[in-house]
């Protein structure tokens, strides 16, 4: 399964999760990085999705947010 969004979905996507899991992506972020050292998107969306009860879309824009973070990091 693909885990490309278009930019328009994934920022939509990024909007809700606030409302939707009553945390910040910020937060959701920390936890991302604080969580398990997998390295496949997958096993991330899966860890998330299991260790934290969310919706497969939400954890899968997480993931894919942390991923582009960190790849800008990496950049700098």
């Amino acid at each position: 399964m693909s885990h490309v969004f278009s930019e328009e979905t994934h920022r939509n996507m990024l909007s809700r999760i606030p409302q939707c899991t009553g945390r910040e992506v910020a937060d959701w972020l920390r936890t991302v990085e604080e969580g398990p050292s997998l390295v496949r998107f997958e096993e991330k969306v899966s860890w998330l999705r299991g260790e934290h009860d969310l919706a497969y879309g939400h954890a899968k824009a997480i993931i894919h947010e942390y991923d582009l973070r960190r790849a800008a990091r990496k950049l700098l």
